[in-house]
């Protein structure tokens, strides 16, 4: 269980530092352009929180693997972390429009690859609280 924590926490590093191709990937400077000052800024400020979020979120997994296995702290922790990844899983089927991926190759693929791991991530943490 402990090279999982491990693993997760590169994962999660990983995919915080994606984060910071997102404005070039979607457009962001055009497809923003039209939006009002306060909501442009949101856009790329909740961004860069998201994405240090899951980089301290990995950071912890790769520090910290004994305590949050079997401190009572760290089960505390994996719950919070667990409950995280479960809502975006929600999210993943209810805050965004199918339309968005539905009939389309690679953008299906990514929903399946995503919502299979924010489950894992749910999964993984929540049985480390309740175990």
């Amino acid at each position: 269980m402990e090279i999982q924590v491990k693993l997760i926490g590169v994962s999660l590093i990983l995919l915080a530092l994606v984060h910071f191709i997102f404005p070039k990937y979607f457009d962001w400077k055009k497809d923003l352009a039209s939006l009002s000052l306060i909501n442009r800024e949101m856009m790329w400020i909740h961004t860069f929180f998201i994405a240090l979020a899951v980089l301290l979120i990995g950071l912890l997994c790769i520090s910290s693997v004994d305590q949050l296995l079997y401190t009572i702290l760290g089960k505390r922790i994996s719950l919070g972390i667990g409950v995280f990844w479960t809502c975006r899983l929600i999210i993943q089927f209810f805050g965004y429009s199918k339309e968005l991926w539905q009939g389309k190759i690679f953008e299906t693929l990514v929903h399946i690859l995503f919502s299979l791991l924010w489950l894992y991530l749910s999964v993984f943490f929540l049985y480390i609280y309740f175990k």
